[in-house]
């Protein structure tokens, strides 16, 4: 339990860069090797205590910087269109470049007759027609059939969407 505490104590205080790594390093050494409470006190005994007002501060600033880094990210990606599903009464839809289809795209990255989108007893499936530059569910290849839902990215080609509920 001591040695716990010790261990804990010397990785706070190498986050806060008050040691090198490799004083930290041996630093575990003696404690992994200390048989005593005495010996696990004397790993610690030259460094500085903490602070109460020093951890609350580096803590809020910690957590505003996560959340600025979030809003950022958010920010900065990009709005994909909504691609929606069809409503009950339509159970199948091709996307591709062809006029015969119900999706059509215009991007040349996209086949004549691309994937395939139907209903199943599970839900809606997604299936590449053989496409020359692929179909993707959340960034992923299709490699046979998968289930989408709303939510999900679908990229058929360069172009991609977000699934939306009918």
């Amino acid at each position: 339990m001591e040695r716990d505490r010790v261990l804990r104590v010397l990785s706070d205080r190498v986050a806060e860069g008050r040691m090198s790594q490799e004083t930290f390093e041996r630093r575990v050494e003696q404690v992994l090797r200390a048989r005593s409470q005495a010996e696990l006190a004397d790993v610690v005994h030259d460094l500085p205590s903490t602070n109460r007002v020093v951890n609350r501060l580096t803590g809020l600033i910690s957590s505003v910087s996560h959340v600025t880094a979030r809003i950022e990210s958010a920010w900065r990606t990009p709005r994909l269109p909504r691609f929606t599903l069809p409503p009950a009464g339509l159970t199948r839809i091709v996307v591709g470049r062809a006029p015969g289809c119900q999706f059509v795209l215009t991007d040349l990255t996209v086949s004549r007759f691309h994937a395939e989108i139907y209903r199943h007893d599970d839900g809606w499936m997604i299936s590449d027609l053989g496409s020359m530059n692929g179909t993707r569910v959340n960034g992923w290849r299709l490699t046979g059939p998968a289930r989408v839902r709303p939510g999900d990215e679908v990229g058929f080609g360069n172009a991609s969407f977000i699934v939306a509920a009918p």
